[in-house]
C-alpha cells in the first residue's frame, strides 16, 4: 500500500524539477482534509487482494531555491477499511500515517517515506506493518542508493 503511494508521488517530485529555471526561492504549502480514495492492492503482512479506503488529511510543502535545487515532502495521517475480495477473511479497519520526502539539485535527487498503518480485524487479529523506503539518483539518472525495509507483526 505504501509502496503504491510512494511510487505514484514520485513522478510528480520528478516532474518538479522540469519547469524553467526559478529566478528567485519560494515556498509553498497546501493542506487538505477529509480526502476520500479507494483503490485494490495487497493486505499488508498477508499478500491478501483487498478493496482499500483511505479518508486522510494532508499537508505537502515545496520550497525551490534560486539555484533551481528543490525540497518537497508531505505527510498523510488518516482512517483505512480493508475488505479482503475473497470472503471468508476478515475486514479490518484502522489508523496510517505516512511521510515522503525529496532534495533536487543539479547534481542528484534523494527520496525518503516512511510508512505505519495498524489495523484490527472483524474477527479481533491485528495487523501492524512498519515501512521505510529510500532511493538516490544521479543526474544522469542512475539509481545509486535504494531500498525498502518492512517490519509486519
Amino acid at each position: 500500500m505504501a509502496r503504491k503511494l510512494f511510487l505514484l508521488l514520485v513522478p510528480l517530485l520528478l516532474g518538479l524539477t522540469a519547469g524553467p529555471a526559478l529566478a528567485q526561492a519560494s515556498s509553498t504549502t497546501e493542506t487538505v482534509h477529509g480526502v476520500t480514495e479507494e483503490f485494490v492492492d495487497l493486505i499488508p503482512c498477508t499478500g491478501d487482494f483487498a478493496t482499500i479506503q483511505t479518508t486522510y488529511n494532508a499537508v505537502f510543502h515545496e520550497s525551490a531555491a534560486a539555484n533551481d535545487s528543490m525540497h518537497v515532502t508531505g505527510t498523510l495521517t488518516g482512517t483505512v477499511v480493508v475488505t479482503p475480495e475473497d470472503s471468508s477473511l476478515p475486514t479490518y479497519t484502522g489508523r496510517f500515517t505516512t511521510w515522503f520526502g525529496g532534495n533536487i539539485n543539479s547534481k542528484n535527487q534523494g527520496f525518503w517515506e516512511t510508512f505505519s498503518v495498524r489495523l484490527v480485524g472483524s474477527d479481533g487479529s491485528t495487523l501492524t506493518l512498519n515501512e521505510v523506503e529510500q532511493f538516490h539518483m544521479s543526474a544522469t539518472g542512475e539509481i545509486t542508493v535504494e531500498f525498502s525495509n518492512e517490519n509486519c507483526h
